[in-house]
């Protein structure tokens, strides 16, 4: 089993590649699981025992949603939304779902599924879930722009199956595909054990929809969580019985307004996220202010050792928080025809390498053209890149480590956010 030991930047087309080493023989698996539109102060306020006990072998913390306020990466505190920040490990100004319909995502950024099956070793992988849609429109399971993605184990669709589930008054029928969406995850998971598990949870975010904050959401939030219970048993019982460790995370896709009711915008409680896991080797980045949806992607690159192209490393918003973080807090500012770039130091030796490019044919399904434009020590926290004859209104940069990869973008006009492409 490959335990992530380096960072390495492979020029050209070999791209960038977590690279493992052997350390003793358990196979990595990973489950996450979303559990919708459930508030910090509230998970925090009845903690649910199945989450915290999950939490309490390795950590809980509070993090954040929504891209960053007022900038190119603002993101609408919506489901899906949430979904595919947590899918893509970037936000909407890159992935381009920006509601739970009419969807357009932009598949040039890519899934943890798809990163999971562009791996040279067979990866399998499942997905638990009511809505079909998070399989055929977010993952784009078998369309060209997403390599022909193929997801080995499907339960899906239970949403349009009236005559399995038939309506109930207050939706409870969508707490009943819950229902059967776990059982269904927990079967597979002790029989299976895919690689790579999505379980997503629905009627939470009902709920609260209908009632707001209160007794009946408190007791759908513990319903819920004695499902999940079913699923922590499943990966107890694979630890148990066979030769693997799992990471498990849970956590919610956004937060709500003030009454609970409702959800999307930017307030402080819309953006409040929080997660749960039992890995025990979290650093700092699994912690307020840092931790965010786009987190996930990453982490679950680290963990699992997966090799990813470069060009996709370089486009992640988020940072893992499993094993050793270098650097954090990548942030940018323009002072006349230069950009000054600043970075937090973790733990990190070496050197920082900086990446520019001025372009973004990524976003349209077209490499980038990276050059590198600095190399100093970590512990400087930052440098200076002078544009030079290179005129342009937009660029981007990333910053790598030995153990670390940071990414922004620099829009070279004031107040107006990067447009993604069509």
């Amino acid at each position: 089993m490959r335990r992530l030991c380096t960072l390495l930047f492979l020029a050209g087309t070999l791209g960038l590649m977590l690279v493992g080493c052997q350390s003793g023989e358990k196979k990595r698996k990973t489950l996450f699981v979303i559990v919708d539109g459930v508030t910090v102060d509230n998970i925090e306020r009845i903690a649910p025992a199945t989450i915290f006990d999950i939490a309490s072998v390795g950590g809980y913390s509070r993090g954040y949603c929504g891209g960053k306020v007022g900038q190119y990466s603002q993101t609408p505190t919506i489901s899906a939304v949430g979904y595919n920040n947590i899918l893509t490990g970037t936000w909407v100004n890159k992935h381009n779902v920006s509601g739970n319909t009419n969807q357009n995502p932009n598949y040039n950024y890519w899934s943890i599924f798809r990163i999971a099956k562009e791996q040279k070793e067979d990866v399998k992988t499942a997905l638990y879930s009511s809505w079909t849609d998070n399989r055929t429109v977010l993952l784009g399971e078998g369309k060209p722009e997403t390599g022909g993605l193929k997801i080995d184990y499907v339960f899906d669709g239970y949403d349009i199956d009236e005559k399995a589930f038939p309506k109930r008054k207050h939706d409870l029928h969508i707490f009943e595909i819950d229902s059967f969406v776990c059982e269904r995850a927990a079967e597979c998971i002790t029989k299976e054990a895919p690689d790579l598990n999505w379980v997503y949870l629905w009627y939470t975010d009902d709920a609260y929809h209908l009632f707001g904050d209160g007794t009946f959401s408190d007791k759908y939030v513990h319903k819920t969580d004695s499902m999940i219970a079913k699923l922590w048993e499943a990966v107890k019982y694979r630890e148990q019985n066979h030769n693997e460790e799992w990471m498990v995370i849970v956590l919610t896709d956004h937060g709500r307004d003030e009454m609970g009711y409702g959800h999307g915008g930017q307030s402080d409680r819309a953006r409040a996220i929080w997660m749960s896991t039992n890995i025990k080797e979290v650093n700092g980045q699994f912690a307020e202010p840092y931790l965010s949806h786009a987190d996930v992607n990453p982490t679950i690159c680290k963990f699992m050792g997966f090799e990813v192209p470069r060009d996709v490393a370089f486009e992640s918003d988020g940072s893992s928080f499993y094993g050793p973080r270098d650097i954090y807090a990548l942030e940018s500012r323009n002072y006349d025809n230069k950009v000054v770039l600043t970075w937090k130091v973790d733990q990190g030796k070496g050197t920082a390498r900086v990446f520019m490019a001025s372009e973004n044919n990524f976003a349209k399904g077209q490499p980038d053209d990276w050059k590198e434009v600095a190399t100093v020590p970590v512990t400087d926290g930052g440098c200076t890149v002078d544009l030079g004859a290179v005129d342009s209104d937009f660029y981007k940069f990333a910053v790598q480590t030995e153990n670390t990869v940071l990414n922004l973008w620099n829009p070279r006009k004031k107040n107006q956010p990067y447009k993604p492409a069509e």
